[in-house]
């Protein structure tokens, strides 16, 4: 186990595989009612609960992802320690812990390219379908000048499931 390692995958999948994987730092994005607690083998400030919903658009009663919450995520990582591996999920897998990952690497390697992070994602999961909100507010947080935006285009949405299987990404992209 690795600690370059990033998991990205649903919430069923949290508790096997922080015990499983080693894991030592957590991102959850999950709306409110659905928050979790941070499980056990993890100390609390290496857990980051981002309280937001799914959505792209703000709807009333919701939650829309946030410029604070796209800086939190981004501090958290780039302060992470790569000791030990991270999990990021959100409820299904699919959109908010992927669009999370994507924005990971981007901070993380602030020379690859984002064509290549977005393939390298599709790569990993041919079901990611990151949340576009979150990825035009870290595009411009991360002064990427619309190119985040436009590398999620390309990989285009991903296969329709309910939800996403848990995979790996690697923490350090090729330039």
């Amino acid at each position: 186990m690795s600690g370059e390692n990033i998991y990205v995958g649903p919430l069923s999948a949290v508790t096997s595989s922080v015990q499983a994987l080693g894991v030592g730092y957590l991102v959850t994005l999950m709306n409110d009612q659905a928050m979790i607690d941070t499980p056990e083998l993890i100390a609390p400030k290496r857990h980051l609960r981002l309280v937001m919903n799914d959505i792209s658009e703000p709807q009333p009663g919701l939650v829309p992802p946030s410029d604070a919450h796209v800086q939190e995520l981004i501090d958290f990582v780039v302060a992470w320690d790569r000791r030990l591996p991270m999990l990021i999920h959100c409820w299904a897998g699919i959109s908010r812990s992927t669009a999370a990952a994507f924005i990971t690497l981007c901070a993380l390697n602030p020379g690859a390219g984002e064509r290549h992070i977005a393939q390298t994602l599709r790569s990993a999961s041919p079901t990611a379908t990151p949340n576009r909100r979150l990825v035009l507010l870290a595009d411009g947080l991360l002064k990427r000048g619309g190119r985040m935006t436009k590398a999620v285009d390309a990989i285009g949405r991903g296969e329709t499931t309910m939800e996403g299987a848990l995979f790996q990404l690697p923490a350090r992209v090729a330039a």
